[in-house]
């Protein structure tokens, strides 16, 4: 890591961004802590509204909108704090400090929120010091400007980029944001303590052949020679720079003391880090893997780790979800994909794993997969864009969508129902189908995008997010880790929760706020999309009975309660049905018959 002075590392840090930082969020805080139903807003007339601290000293006034979905659309400029009759200035630490009881903060999990909270702002703050960019312009920027050039993380935690861990100086160096270049660290593992797995066709030599050069491969050898060990002995695992400085080289030192692990140095390859921030793309080389890494850090509820024994079955099971998609008619035609996890490798510290239970970070240190890059997958006039950015807006208020809606030149109902064909088709079809269900959130799709329009859609982040809840499906012994125990009462909050609350709420308030399209086009059009999936697949008219999507309500499952609730690992995810915070329920806004 290059030396800086150390003033200099915080130069983003001052009162105007840090400010304005603050009151961006809680303008999220206020929105999203309202709709989970944490705070309750007193109505003071109009469209203005007052929530209180526990104490009652001091209220916070604010003027939202309101929307489907109890989406509050609040106006940061509006937002005003007052104790006493007194104007006091607003104070993003301080808000939770007076709300912790409403909020369900203990006194365990509160300071380790703060500090979540203060990294956002942090980062928040360093966005503000970039030169401001357009949606039109990162629009037009291409596939990794608009990973990196989107500012708001996940659309629903409002502590969604706290990344303890990093210091200032790796923030700059691995924030997806700051947008800078890295060469990965390599490692060589004795291979009677790794286990290397691979897909269809492919095998460790003809995988690492693909992503090292000669050259690279050459001097790896020669660090080997110069230890006195052989090659053939150990497989390479690729490790993030901030896992090496800051845990192999001293929580592993005992294995690399004893030359189980063997540091080879630095790939050649430039990788640029993605909004997940332990995946890494390849700038270099295109049309290369992905790599993502293990990465102790806390964000967003999880230690950002990958198990060993987790790993092994990755590629199989991207095997088999690539050969359903191939097979079915209706994925077909819409012409989804997934980019598969091709190949995994993991290392396996035994006194870790005498020592601790399954679960236990320590044994999600050290692995690696590699994942299938949607470039060479491209048609000319073909673009690829984050489905994250959507609901990216830039300094004058306009979105990434508005921006497409533009240069597509279409109606925006008709660019709309062009996306949901693409979009929530295919996790519609699985749903019913197969009863496979996705995370389907911004940043795990990738959008396909011709001349403005959406043509297709790419999901990845395949093994670890996606379950199938038929306890009768046949599944390859492989295959078998995704089953998933969800009360049949509980299955389509998949699609309403995931999709249209956690996503299509957002999209369809921030297109109706900039004048694009209104609300009720907004979600009669999707109704039209899954009214339209349904007309086309009758032999499926069972389940669509059983698992009603125009149903008049569905339950409310709150995200910002898990993490509230525990920050250090929000869900079990061998039970995630089992952890949700279910909270009344929401109005489905395309419900009727």
């Amino acid at each position: 890591m290059t030396p800086r002075n150390p003033a200099d590392s915080v130069a983003h840090l001052t009162p105007e961004h840090w400010a304005a930082a603050g009151r961006l969020l809680i303008r999220k805080a206020l929105a999203e802590f309202s709709h989970e139903r944490l705070l309750t807003p007193a109505p003071l007339g109009g469209d203005r509204y007052s929530v209180h601290s526990d104490d009652g000293a001091t209220e916070y006034r604010f003027t939202a909108r309101r929307f489907a979905l109890d989406h509050w659309q609040v106006d940061a400029q509006s937002v005003t704090r007052h104790r006493h009759g007194s104007d006091v200035p607003l104070d993003a630490l301080e808000f939770f400090v007076e709300l912790r009881a409403a909020l369900g903060l203990s006194a365990e999990i509160l300071p380790v929120y703060l500090e979540e909270i203060s990294s956002t702002l942090a980062g928040t703050a360093y966005k503000l010091t970039k030169k401001p960019t357009t949606a039109a312009e990162l629009v037009a920027a291409g596939f990794q400007s608009i990973e990196t050039g989107v500012t708001e993380g996940h659309p629903c935690f409002v502590a969604n980029n706290g990344r303890l861990g990093f210091g200032v100086d790796e923030f700059r160096a691995y924030a997806p944001e700051a947008a800078a270049g890295i060469r990965l660290v390599w490692l060589a593992a004795r291979r009677d303590r790794a286990t290397f797995t691979a897909g269809a066709g492919l095998d460790y030599d003809s995988l690492i052949a693909g992503e090292l050069s000669e050259a690279a491969l050459g001097r790896f050898a020669a660090r080997m020679a110069d230890l006195g060990l052989d090659p053939d002995d150990y497989l390479l695992i690729p490790v993030h720079p901030w896992q090496w400085w800051n845990k192999l080289s001293v929580t592993f030192a005992g294995e690399l003391a004893q030359r189980h692990l063997v540091c080879l140095g630095e790939g050649e390859d430039a990788y640029l880090a993605q909004q997940s921030i332990r995946t890494f793309f390849n700038t270099d080389h295109p049309e290369k893997h992905y790599v993502k890494t293990a990465l102790s850090v806390l964000n967003m509820g999880f230690m950002r780790g990958l198990s060993a024994a987790y790993m092994e079955v990755t590629p199989a099971i991207n095997d088999w979800l690539a050969g359903l998609i191939g097979s079915d008619a209706v994925l077909r035609g819409a012409r989804f994909s997934i980019i598969r996890e091709r190949a995994a490798i993991g290392y396996h510290h035994r006194a870790y794993e005498a020592a601790t239970a399954k679960g236990s970070p320590y044994l999600k240190m050290l692995a690696a997969l590699w994942r299938e890059s949607p470039v060479p997958a491209l048609a000319p006039g073909e673009r690829l864009a984050t489905m994250a950015s959507l609901i990216h807006t830039d300094h004058e208020g306009r979105s990434v969508a508005a921006a497409l809606i533009a240069e597509s030149g279409l109606d925006p109902a008709d660019w709309l129902r062009h996306y949901l064909d693409a979009y929530l088709v295919p996790v519609l079809h699985c749903f019913y189908a197969y009863d496979l269900v996705f995370m389907p959130h911004g940043e795990n799709v990738i959008l396909v995008v011709e001349d403005g329009v959406v043509r297709r859609t790419v999901f990845k982040d395949i093994a670890e997010e996606i379950a199938v809840m038929d306890p009768d499906a046949v599944l390859p012994p492989q295959v078998e880790r995704i089953r998933a125990d969800v009360p049949d009462d509980m299955k389509l909050l998949s699609v309403l929760t995931d999709v249209f609350d956690c996503f299509f709420r957002f999209l369809g308030a921030g297109l109706d706020t900039e004048g694009v399209l209104d609300e009720e086009t907004f979600w009669r059009t999707v109704r039209a999309c899954v009214a339209g999936y349904q007309e086309s697949a009758p032999y499926l008219a069972d389940r669509f009975a059983q698992y009603d999507m125009f149903a008049e309500e569905f339950a409310l499952s709150c995200l910002n309660r898990l993490q509230l609730r525990d920050n250090q690992q929000m869900v079990d995810l061998t039970d995630p049905s089992g952890a949700l915070q279910l909270i009344g329920t929401l109005r489905n806004p395309i419900a009727g018959p």
